[in-house]
């Protein structure tokens, strides 16, 4: 009993010290960005040219950055790793919120994220199919068939066997042409796994 307290305690003095390091970074740059102001302002844009997805369950964009309280605990609790945080280079409006970015390394719909987040800014969906074909809106998945293989007349469907969601989100037809459905949630498994370069399949991303 004592050594599970020990750890209960640990855990929660390890969240307390993610959230004020992070309240810690932000002051800085807040201070740093009203120094150099409207320069800095008028230099910052209001949404990032960078193609990026934010985790699956999360609200509506502008509803997300009001909720979401930079406490990190979704990217810590990712056993995929995929989750990043915005630094000053996309506003002061999104810093430290999180992000993915497909190409590098994608959402595995574990849904652990939406479990942790204290705010709601990343809604809990149970990891069942029904529930995140409802509650899952990262993006949607789109084929350029000038540059996929299975278009080309070589058998390829990398992106059909890496979709979590086979024939549901994505079907195959002749050689192994992919087919997006309006199913796809866009976790982006289909973009990280495609061979080509640049990559046949990417993921719009749904902002909301």
């Amino acid at each position: 009993m004592e050594i599970t307290s020990h750890c209960s305690q640990w855990r929660v003095n390890q969240v307390g010290f993610n959230m004020q390091r992070r309240t810690f970074i932000k002051s800085i740059g807040v201070a740093a960005a009203t120094a150099t102001a409207p320069v800095a302002s008028a230099a910052m844009p209001k949404r990032s040219s960078l193609r990026y997805l934010r985790p699956p369950g999360a609200v509506a964009e502008d509803e997300f950055l009001s909720r979401c309280i930079r406490c990190g605990q979704c990217g810590e609790a990712c056993p995929n790793r995929c989750i990043s945080y915005f630094g000053m280079g996309n506003g002061l409006a999104s810093l430290d919120t999180p992000y993915i970015i497909p190409r590098e390394k994608a959402c595995i719909l574990c849904m652990k994220c939406g479990d942790v987040c204290p705010s709601g800014a990343i809604q809990p969906i149970v990891r069942e199919l029904e529930p995140i074909l409802e509650g899952v809106r990262m993006g949607h998945a789109v084929v350029d068939k000038r540059l996929c293989l299975s278009y080309q007349g070589k058998t390829c469907g990398v992106c059909y066997r890496a979709c979590p969601l086979q024939d549901v989100a994505i079907t195959v037809g002749l050689l192994e042409q992919p087919h997006v459905t309006d199913k796809c949630v866009g976790c982006g498994l289909c973009e990280r796994s495609c061979i080509q370069m640049p990559q046949a399949i990417r993921i719009v991303p749904d902002y909301g």
